[in-house]
């Protein structure tokens, strides 16, 4: 029987144990132009034992940031920055790939340079509101991407991707999920085209697979994740509608699946029957970040390894407070609880001052 602490082959890499850190925001690039800093580092270090690590999400181009103080893999400095992390980490033994993550309308003007707005498969504005540096802020109607500039946008996800390799990371996972740019164009709320990249699911689709494509051609698929939420309505996605999300996500998939990309990374929801479909219907290492709510994935997730539904399980907020997740999970515990109140921007405290088990 397989269990979470057997190693797995993932993008030509053996990784010690099913164990994968998910990507969680963190807002602690404080370093000049968007770069990380020591701390980081520092933070992902101690997380090392990880079978593998999710960096919190990276915009790729400067118009792809939607918070305040979160990282970039677009210039120079950052790659430089990023290598300090991936360094730490490979010092430690672990495996580390980025997330791309461009946050498409999700996000607001005050926190882009040179009157820049955010931008989006059509000019349709998100219901709700993002933090800034001024405190919340309504979203704006994003600028609907044309053609050419669909055009320049993945090909600013391969610039991002080849700037990832370039810092030491071991590959990256395009963010598809939580109501950012690329499930944007998946969702008909948020994408309301009539040409190519719109319409039916096969063209809302065709965003999603044809960054990926691009990535992998730059980069190898074995170096390319891909993370999807089907029916997740974060920043205002609705796709609720059964018929509709089934032949969404089976027309991505089916885009996906000739990629050869190291894994599919998905953030259940509540209909676990789906999640059994889309791990048929996937042909290689399926990365389950199972549905928990209201409860963080603890150690009962772990059975979704030996009963096969998942080849790994991704913990998000019991990594954030347990830096040696993997050898609390394989002794029961015990666990420390997370500060909320430090998730986002601040120093060390609540980053990387939790205690592990032989501290």
């Amino acid at each position: 029987m397989t269990t979470a602490f057997d190693p797995i082959e993932l993008g030509g890499k053996r990784l010690a144990n099913r164990i994968a850190m998910a990507p969680m925001t963190r807002s602690r690039a404080f370093g000049p132009g968007a770069t990380v800093t020591e701390l980081t580092a520092a933070y992902y270090a101690q997380r090392a034992s990880a079978g593998l690590i999710v960096t919190e999400g990276v915009q790729p181009s400067v118009v792809g940031q939607g918070y305040p103080d979160t990282p970039g893999l677009h210039s120079p400095e950052q790659v430089a920055a990023w290598r300090r992390v991936t360094d730490a980490v490979h010092r430690e033994g672990g495996v580390i790939f980025a997330q791309l993550m461009h946050t498409g309308r999700v996000g607001h003007p005050s926190l882009l340079p040179d009157g820049l707005i955010p931008v989006g498969p059509s000019a349709v504005a998100a219901k709700g509101q993002v933090f800034t540096h001024q405190g919340p802020q309504d979203f704006v109607t994003p600028k609907e991407l044309d053609e050419g500039r669909i055009v320049c946008t993945i090909a600013g996800f391969v610039e991002a991707a080849r700037n990832a390799i370039a810092a030491g990371f071991d590959g990256v996972e395009i963010h598809g999920a939580n109501g950012y740019l690329i499930h944007q164009f998946l969702a008909p709320n948020a994408n309301r085209r009539a040409d190519g990249w719109g319409g039916d699911a096969v063209g809302r689709a065709r965003f999603g697979i044809e960054v990926a494509a691009a990535v992998a051609e730059a980069i190898g698929g074995h170096r390319t994740g891909f993370r999807i939420s089907p029916g997740n309505p974060l920043n205002d996605i609705a796709e609720m509608d059964p018929a509709d999300l089934e032949e969404t996500y089976s027309a991505l998939l089916a885009g996906l699946a000739p990629l050869g990309l190291a894994y599919l990374h998905l953030l259940e929801g509540p209909n676990r029957d789906l999640t059994g479909r889309l791990r048929k219907n996937w042909p290689g290492v399926f990365v389950l970040n199972p549905f928990t709510h209201p409860e963080p994935t603890g150690h009962d997730a772990l059975s979704l390894i030996q009963d096969g539904t998942a080849d790994m399980i991704a913990f998000g907020t019991l990594f954030l407070a347990n830096p040696d997740l993997p050898a609390r999970l394989a002794a029961g515990g015990p666990y420390n609880t997370p500060d909320r109140a430090t998730y986002y921007g601040g120093d060390h405290r609540g980053y990387t001052d939790y205690p592990t088990l032989t501290a």
